[in-house]
């Protein structure tokens, strides 16, 4: 098994038991359901930082390719942290606000950038 795939299950199983073990404490009345939401999508907001992590470091052969994995990269981990942060500390209503819209800052500047790359390989 590759270790992309190795890691990439280990951070699906890791939140689904981490949403399982918070379930259970929240039944006990050990923690607050607000808690649970804003652990398990804060751990998928550090899920994103660590695929954006992880993305410049594979090999490409293109030159472009790996400029936009770079900057992809980097757009995603800085998403993802921003996502994470909004919900450890801002009311969830405008935490969604947030955290969704530096996902989506994050996707659209990765695109626009690809976009960019594209005309300008066509103009050349």
């Amino acid at each position: 098994m590759s270790k992309d795939l190795v890691g990439s299950l280990a951070w699906g199983v890791g939140i689904v038991m981490l949403a399982l073990g918070l379930t259970y404490a929240r039944r006990q009345g050990l923690v607050e359901p607000d808690t649970v939401t804003r652990i398990v999508i804060g751990a998928t907001g550090l899920m994103v930082a660590w695929f954006g992590n992880m993305m410049p470091k594979r090999f490409v052969p293109s030159a472009a390719a790996r400029r936009v994995h770079r900057l992809g990269g980097w757009s995603l981990v800085v998403s993802g942290l921003v996502y994470a942060a909004a919900f450890a500390f801002a009311p969830i209503q405008l935490a969604v606000l947030i955290g969704c819209g530096a996902v989506l800052a994050g996707m659209a500047i990765t695109i626009g950038y690809c976009l960019g790359l594209r005309a300008k390989a066509e103009t050349a």
